[in-house]
């Protein structure tokens, strides 16, 4: 064995220092309060996607329209349940999950623009997607081996939102919208 793993016994009576404090450990190497905060700018992050695809799936109207409505359903599906698990990674940190809808737009690091067409809806959620694959790669990155379990949930979320940008890059094309693309 390595010399850097500790005996059963000191990770035995280390386990009993502040048992209050549950599954953060002395091994834990990231500033949890900071990482709260973080987690919180995701959490707002995720639920304003959520409102903005629901809005978008609620709106969806034209010939083509049905395909992309449901897509839109699921991705608002999917974006909940990053939210959940957020809420639940912060709550494990010790911290409080920040659902205030008063400031959740000024905490989101994606905007909720509406869209005036189908168009625009789908173009808008493609540069909520950048933002958020953006972001993400960068917290997971700023996070690195300080926070392996925060840091793999947010890389979790991430594989997820590069689907839903591809996702939406494949109906951008569909529709044949260069214009879009460009803009």
């Amino acid at each position: 064995m390595s010399d850097h793993l500790s005996d059963v016994e000191t990770l035995r009576k280390n386990a009993r220092k502040h048992i209050d404090k549950g599954p953060i450990t002395e091994a834990y190497g990231a500033d949890r309060k900071r990482v709260i905060e973080v987690l919180n700018e995701a959490l707002a992050t995720e639920l304003v996607c959520v409102l903005r695809y629901k809005r978008h799936y609620y709106m969806a109207e034209g010939i083509d329209s049905g395909p992309v409505a449901a897509e839109f359903l699921q991705h608002a599906g999917e974006e909940q349940v990053h939210a959940d698990q957020i809420a639940a990674r912060i709550v494990q940190l010790q911290g409080e999950p920040d659902f205030n809808p008063a400031t959740l737009v000024a905490r989101s690091h994606a905007e909720y623009v509406p869209g005036d067409s189908l168009v625009d809806m789908i173009r808008e959620d493609l540069v909520a997607e950048r933002v958020a694959i953006a972001s993400y790669d960068e917290i997971a990155q700023w996070l690195g081996d300080k926070d392996i379990t925060t840091r793999r949930l947010i890389e979790s979320i991430l594989a997820v939102e590069e689907e839903h940008a591809d996702d939406l890059l494949t109906f951008l094309k569909h529709f044949g919208m260069k214009d879009a693309l460009a803009e």
